[in-house]
C-alpha cells in the first residue's frame, strides 16, 4: 500500500497532461474537416496523372516489343515541342513583363538549366532499363520522394510534420508490395549487363526529377503556369533536337515507318503533353511531394493494363498495394503543409488563392465571415451610427486585422 503511495507521489504529472490532451485531440476530431472535396479532387487530378504516365509506358512497350524502336530521345522531343507551340507561342503573345523577351532577360539562364534538367532526367530513367532491372528501377525511382521532402524544405521553407513522414512511409510500403508482387509473379524483366551504372542512372534521375518538381512548384505558385511551361518547351526543344541529333540519329534513320508506329508516337506525345500541362495544375492545388505520391500508382496502373495487353500473371499484393498507397496519399493530404516560398516581388493573386485552399473547410469559412464583416464596416464608413452597429456584428479571430488583404471570397 505504501509503495502504490508513493509511486502516486512521484508520478510525472506531464504524462497525464499529454494523455489528456491526446484524448482532448481525438475527441474533437472531424472527419468532415480532412475528407474534403479539396482532398477529392486532388486524389482524382493525381490519379488521372498517373493515368497519363500508364499511357507513356503501354506506348513505350509496344514501340520497343513489338517494332524494336528505342529512341527515348525523339519521343521527348515530340512532346517538347508540342509544349513550345502552344505555350511559347502564348508568351510570345502577351505584352509587359509577362512577355516572352522580358523573361529571356531576366531569367533565360536559369530556365535553361531548368530544360537540362528535365531532359536529362527523362533520358536517364530510361537509359536505365538497358543496365538493370524492373525491380531495381521500381524501388530506387522512390528516391525522389526523400530529395523532393528535403528540397522542399530547403528552398520552399515547407513545414513538414510527423504525419506526412508517416504517410510516406506508408507509400512506400505499399511499392515495396507491388515489387514483391512482381518478383513472385515472375516480373523481374530487364538487362543485368551492368547494375551498378543502372541503379546510378535511377537515382540521378530521381534527384533531377525532384530538382525540377521543385522548381515547379516554386515558379506555377508565385510567377505563372504558361511561362514555366512555355520556358521548358522552348529549352526543351532545343537540347532535345541537340542530344537526339548525336545520340539517335542512326536509330532513327533506320526506322520502319508505318501508320502504327506513327500512331504510338502521336499517343506517346499527347500522353506527355498532357501530363506536363495538367501537372502545375496540380502541383499548385497541394504540392509537388504530393503528386509524386500519388504518381506512384502508375506501375500499378501499367501492371493492370499489361495483364490484358502483354498477358502478365496478376497476384493479389498489386491490389493491397493500389490500397496501401491511395492511404498513404490521403494521410499526408490530411494535414497541410504550409510553405514560405512566395517572393514579395513577384506575389500575386494565385499565390493568395493557393494558400486559402491550403487550409481546411471550417478554417476557410472563418475568413469568408471575417471577410465578409470587414467589407461590411467598410460601406457602412459614412453612415456614422450605422457603422458602429456593423462593427458589433463582426466575427472574431485571429485574422480580423488581416483578412482585408486577402483576394479571395
Amino acid at each position: 500500500m505504501a509503495a502504490d503511495q508513493c509511486e502516486d507521489v512521484y508520478r510525472d504529472p506531464s504524462t497525464d497532461s499529454h494523455s489528456s490532451g491526446l484524448m482532448a485531440r481525438i475527441r474533437k476530431f472531424n472527419p468532415k474537416e480532412v475528407f474534403t472535396w479539396q482532398l477529392a479532387r486532388t486524389l482524382a487530378m493525381g490519379q488521372g496523372l498517373a493515368g497519363l504516365i500508364c499511357g507513356t509506358a503501354i506506348t513505350s512497350q509496344y514501340l520497343a516489343s513489338s517494332f524494336h524502336v528505342n529512341t527515348p530521345m525523339m519521343q521527348s522531343f515530340l512532346h517538347y515541342t508540342l509544349l513550345c507551340l502552344t505555350y511559347t507561342t502564348m508568351l510570345l503573345c502577351r505584352t509587359g513583363d509577362g512577355n516572352i523577351l522580358q523573361i529571356l532577360r531576366k531569367r533565360w539562364w536559369k530556365y535553361l538549366l531548368l530544360g537540362l534538367v528535365d531532359v536529362e532526367a527523362n533520358y536517364a530513367v530510361v537509359k536505365a532499363y538497358q543496365y538493370t532491372t524492373l525491380t531495381s528501377v521500381q524501388l530506387l525511382d522512390c528516391f525522389v520522394i526523400p530529395v523532393l521532402m528535403l528540397l522542399s524544405w530547403w528552398v520552399l521553407k515547407a513545414h513538414y510534420r510527423p504525419v506526412h513522414y508517416v504517410a510516406v512511409c506508408i507509400c512506400l510500403l505499399g511499392v515495396g508490395a507491388m515489387v514483391g508482387a512482381d518478383l513472385l509473379a515472375g516480373r523481374d524483366q530487364g538487362s543485368t549487363s551492368n547494375i551498378l551504372l543502372g541503379d546510378g542512372l535511377v537515382l540521378i534521375s530521381a534527384s533531377l526529377y525532384a530538382v525540377s518538381n521543385v522548381c515547379q512548384e516554386y515558379t506555377v505558385k508565385n510567377l505563372s503556369r504558361v511561362e514555366f511551361l512555355g520556358m521548358v518547351g522552348l529549352f526543351g526543344t532545343i537540347i532535345s533536337t541537340i542530344q537526339m541529333v548525336i545520340l539517335e540519329r542512326k536509330e532513327i534513320a533506320i526506322i520502319q515507318w508505318s501508320w502504327q508506329i506513327v500512331l504510338l508516337f502521336a499517343a506517346y506525345a499527347l500522353c506527355m503533353y498532357t501530363l506536363y500541362s495538367c501537372m502545375p495544375i496540380v502541383v499548385k492545388l497541394s504540392s509537388a511531394t504530393s503528386v509524386n505520391l500519388s504518381l506512384l500508382t502508375a506501375d500499378l496502373f501499367s501492371l493492370f493494363c499489361g495483364i490484358f495487353l502483354f498477358q502478365y500473371t496478376f497476384s493479389g499484393l498489386y491490389l493491397v498495394s493500389l490500397v496501401i498507397i491511395l492511404i498513404g496519399f490521403i494521410t499526408f493530404n490530411a494535414v497541410p503543409t504550409p510553405t514560405d516560398h512566395t517572393d514579395p516581388a513577384t506575389a500575386s493573386f494565385p499565390v493568395c488563392e493557393e494558400a486559402y485552399y491550403s487550409y481546411p473547410v471550417a478554417y476557410q469559412n472563418d475568413i469568408i465571415k471575417q471577410e465578409v464583416a470587414v467589407r461590411i464596416t467598410t460601406e457602412g464608413e459614412e453612415g456614422g451610427g450605422a457603422e458602429e452597429k456593423r462593427k458589433k456584428k463582426r466575427t472574431p479571430g485571429i485574422f480580423n486585422e488581416d483578412v482585408g488583404h486577402s483576394t479571395k471570397m
